[in-house]
């Protein structure tokens, strides 16, 4: 290893030519920027250098003066149909010189007939030994016998014989075309070399006086050195070949990981982003936006049309106008959607066009998705990340005097005999203690470093849970009961593993208690009032998730309550705390769940449902 991020092509087995790095260089001095150019473009989009990221492996550079194998391919293939319409023009030519009555040599009307079928044998032959070196983009000598080599030995036999009579110097073009284009430098110097030995040889030998010589030798060098620059400029533009194509297949490589990278950070965005046409297409759409725009789970997948669907008429109505006044789509503009059954989301839309707002016509349109509960829930989080700090500050420095007041209070207490101020001093106790919960709640939800939580068997935990809140409100058990627990949406499948999720027994305990206790004041008092249901669904990740909702059928919560649903210290009842859901949403998000409230339509018995979506173990997924 040395280091170099672009390693040296292997030597041919065949060849003894050693690889020269000096001979990289152009022709005419120009240099090769291969090197720069693909480090600099590799560099700024951060890949084989980016943390986390392996090294990108590049493509073998091919050896100076011969293109990239795809190139070599293509190349290889019009040579060598070339060589086969030139020995049908051939054999054309010589028909028609014996129709006319010039009939010519037997020996030519043979030599021609043979080189049309070795050349049809090269274009329909597949030779191995040839592909492999196709593969490996190059040709050396080896390889260009049965081409370039027949070639030469084919037109050097004309040339010869024929003397004078047939001007044959220009079919010496083809083979030292071959050649330069396909092979090394060197290679492209000796076929121009040969052709031109040929004209000097057939030259001597075909001179009838002494005086004629320097005429033909004159006429011989004047055609090598043409052969000769044209082997130069023919290398030179398949060098100039190949140092293209191998920057196309960078720049189309760089584009490909540039596109996966963008399809991948806007699959994996909160925030819902789908691009829509004037006609109403949605071209696009990540899984959040699919999910924003369905009452439950994935929407459609894109295309498909927005237009047409009565839920989305606000969300058209919304695009529209941004469309028609520019500044709508900065601000943003909030859209109720409501589903058929009758379940409604508030959103948030903003736009941004893919060409300049000046123009009268817009293609295509960026469209900004967002839940408006998360973004009340986002500013909330802002306003009240000094308060969280400084609430436990604060608690702190309360527990401490209301610990003196608890025990001053026990103190006193002994020593009362009149009812009444034992009824005060229990009083204060009570209120000692309300206060206590109060603090206890406020440090649970306070930042700091825990550790990771348990992998756990949620169902066994869930209903285990339920059973014991049932025992502490001496609820019946049975088809009586107010509690119904059912299990059934999660059972795992034949050969596969029982479902696992990484989540503190305790805060677990705390959060489905809590909504138990909040389904038990508000329901009807008839069997089955309540409902703990435990169900597996489809999520982004292939394990999905585990959704566990309780409801309840008690009166459905008003739109203003469902906003304040889960603020701190907002409350329904006069002596709670309202810290209760808050503290749930907190400890579900510490553990990557999530919990929401939705309200289902007049005809389902349970309207009120809170649901907590949590991620499955990836262990806990395979068979």
């Amino acid at each position: 290893m040395n280091g170099s991020p672009h390693p040296s092509p292997a030597a041919d087995p065949g060849s003894t030519q050693p690889y020269d790095a000096d001979a990289k260089a152009s022709w005419f001095g120009t240099g090769s920027t291969r090197h720069s150019q693909q480090d600099d473009q590799w560099s700024r989009v951060g890949l084989g250098g980016w943390e986390g990221q392996p090294p990108v492996d590049l493509p073998p550079e091919p050896l100076e003066g011969m293109v990239a194998p795809a190139a070599i391919q293509r190349t290889y293939r019009i040579f060598l149909s070339a060589r086969v319409a030139l020995a049908l023009a051939l054999v054309a030519l010589l028909l028609g010189t014996y129709l006319f009555g010039s009939p010519p040599p037997p020996w030519l009307f043979a030599t021609a007939g043979l080189y049309l079928v070795a050349t049809l044998a090269a274009r329909l032959a597949r030779l191995p030994w040839i592909d492999r070196a196709l593969q490996q983009g190059h040709l050396r000598l080896r390889h260009l016998v049965p081409t370039a080599g027949v070639d030469f030995a084919v037109f050097a036999l004309v040339h010869a014989l024929s003397g004078n009579n047939v001007n044959s110097q220009a079919l010496l073009v083809l083979p030292v075309l071959t050649v330069a284009a396909l092979s090394p430098r060197i290679l492209a110097l000796g076929a121009a070399a040969l052709a031109t030995l040929i004209l000097l040889g057939s030259a001597w030998f075909q001179v009838e006086t002494r005086e004629a010589l320097p005429n033909l030798l004159t006429q011989a060098g004047l055609t090598g050195m043409g052969l000769f620059i044209m082997a130069i400029l023919a290398n030179e533009l398949a060098q100039r070949l190949a140092d293209e194509e191998r920057s196309a297949r960078g720049s189309l490589e760089l584009a490909r990981q540039q596109a996966e990278l963008n399809g991948l950070m806007i699959e994996e965005m909160s925030e819902g982003v789908m691009v829509i046409d004037r006609r109403g297409k949605v071209r696009a759409a990540n899984p959040a936006a699919r999910r924003l725009i369905a009452a439950q789970g994935l929407g459609p997948q894109a295309p498909f049309k927005l237009r047409g669907v009565p839920a989305w008429q606000g969300l058209v109505q919304a695009i529209e106008q941004a469309l028609n006044h520019a500044s709508l789509g900065d601000s943003g503009q909030d859209v109720r959607l409501t589903f058929d059954d009758r379940q409604e989301r508030d959103i948030r839309v903003r736009t941004r066009f893919t060409r300049s707002r000046q123009r009268r016509s817009e293609d295509l349109c960026v469209v900004l998705l967002e839940d408006l509960r998360t973004v009340r829930a986002r500013q909330r989080q802002d306003k009240l990340a000094a308060m969280g700090r400084m609430s436990a500050g604060i608690a702190h420095e309360i527990r401490n005097p209301l610990a003196a007041i608890a025990q001053a209070n026990s103190l006193l207490a002994e020593d009362l005999g009149d009812p009444t101020q034992q009824h005060l001093a229990r009083m204060v106790a009570d209120n000692v203690q309300r206060v206590n919960r109060i603090i206890d709640d406020i440090l649970v939800v306070a930042p700091g470093v825990r550790p990771p939580a348990p992998v756990i068997d949620p169902i066994e935990r869930v209903v285990a849970i339920a059973n014991d809140w049932r025992s502490t409100h001496r609820l019946s058990v049975g088809d009586d009961g107010l509690l119904d627990i059912d299990t059934s949406g999660c059972r795992p499948a034949a050969g596969h593993a029982p479902i696992r999720v990484r989540f503190e027994p305790e805060h677990l305990q705390r959060i489905i208690t809590n909504l138990l206790d909040n389904a038990l004041r508000h329901q009807s008092g008839e069997p089955g009032a309540i409902q703990l249901h435990l169900s597996w669904m489809p999520g982004l990740d292939p394990q999905g998730q585990l959704m566990v909702s309780v409801a309840s059928d008690g009166e459905p919560i008003t739109a203003e309550t469902e906003r304040a649903l889960f603020e701190p210290f907002f409350s329904t009842r006069s002596r709670g705390t309202g810290l209760g859901l808050y503290i749930c949403r907190e400890l579900c998000e510490r553990h990557g769940a999530v919990i929401d409230y939705r309200l289902h339509p007049h005809p389902v018995r349970h309207r009120n449902e809170f649901y907590i979506s949590m991620p499955i173990e990836a262990s806990s997924a395979g068979a």
